[in-house]
């Protein structure tokens, strides 16, 4: 497998696999591993019922007791719209076909919206873990706006028999405070009735694009979006894989710190990782890089690089989405055991 992992990393493959984090060393952060759980959620205030369903997420599919996470997410219909996430194949308009690729995919759980979930929650929730997205913004509106608005229940989650529940909070966005405020008290039932929490910790604001350069996958926003969602109990964080930092300084807003981008966050993709791990409570909290767009023959390559960078930086695995199910099933398939084989590869090891 290391073989193959080098040679889709190409030129990048020393410089990614052989660095070494001096800014926050691996010693530092909690790493991943089969006794996660046990570690960090133990002593904490989770009810046990959530420590269930998180062993329930870390011991299935491919990379079961390994420690690491491969999530298929399909909610894309709806923040996005159904024919541009579904017209480059478009079988996975069917729910069935959904869960059956994160099945035969080897995940550790599908995320997916209420109504697909439910439309096959007698088939399937016993056969892999279910994540359910709670909340979406619609982009039928005109003007578009970015909201994120509740779709569904904490009990509708439970009674189909969900181990965890996903949300998106927009951070940076003028809508982010009531978001906030009621993600909040939805991870709070959630944990009552026994189910993890997932937080999807995206930037959205006109703004935070500055002279030419897009910061909203920068590293110190991004970082400081995960220290707010770990605020609100999310047991795990969904993440952007950072490209480029300064996000702070470029745009002239907030407040940081120099010793961030003069030591402690170096500008190479794995301490730009580091960085949104350590603002997970060090890692305590563990942190899921997203897979992003398709971008068609170099999806596999792209994959394998996200996963490796989110390894290295001592993340706790992807969920990735559109790579795999915007191409044939066979396709999609081979992509995820591509990313899932980098986790399961002991020579790449936490830099």
């Amino acid at each position: 497998m290391l073989d193959r992992i080098n040679s889709l990393l190409g030129d990048e493959a020393d410089s990614l696999l052989s660095h070494t984090c001096q800014g926050i060393p691996k010693e530092q952060i909690t790493q991943p591993g089969s006794t996660f759980v046990e570690r960090v959620f133990l002593q904490s205030d989770r009810p046990t019922p959530v420590l269930n369903s998180l062993e329930s997420l870390y011991r299935h599919g491919r990379l079961g007791g390994s420690g690491y996470l491969s999530i298929l997410p399909v909610d894309q219909g709806i923040e996005h719209s159904g024919a541009a996430s579904f017209a480059p194949n478009p079988i996975y308009f069917d729910p069935d076909n959904i869960v059956k690729l994160a099945i035969e995919g080897g995940c550790n759980a599908v995320a997916s919206t209420m109504g697909v979930l439910g439309s096959v929650a007698r088939r399937y929730a016993h056969k892999i873990p279910f994540v359910a997205k709670i909340n979406h913004n619609e982009l039928l509106t005109y003007p578009n706006k970015h909201e994120q608005h509740l779709f569904g229940q904490v009990q509708q989650a439970w009674d189909m028999g969900c181990v965890a529940i996903g949300a998106t909070i927009y951070f940076g966005n003028e809508d982010c405070s009531r978001e906030l405020e009621q993600i909040a008290e939805v991870f709070y039932h959630a944990h009552q009735r026994g189910m993890a929490t997932i937080l999807w910790c995206y930037l959205r604001n006109s703004a935070f694009k500055k002279d030419g350069v897009d910061y909203h996958g920068s590293a110190d926003l991004t970082s400081q979006a995960n220290h707010i969602g770990v605020t609100i109990q999310a047991d795990i964080i969904k993440q952007k894989l950072p490209v480029n930092n300064g996000g702070y300084n470029a745009i002239g807003f907030g407040k940081t710190h120099k010793r961030v981008y003069e030591e402690l966050c170096p500008d190479h993709p794995i301490d730009l990782v580091r960085w949104q791990v350590a603002n997970c409570y060090m890692g305590r909290i563990g942190l899921i890089n997203s897979g992003g767009a398709s971008g068609g023959s170099s999806d596999l390559a792209e994959s394998v690089r996200t996963a490796v960078v989110n390894k290295r930086g001592g993340g706790m695995g992807l969920i990735l989405g559109r790579k795999a199910f915007q191409r044939p099933m066979k396709e999609g398939v081979e992509i995820l055991n591509a990313v899932q084989d980098v986790y399961l590869t002991n020579e790449i090891t936490i830099a």
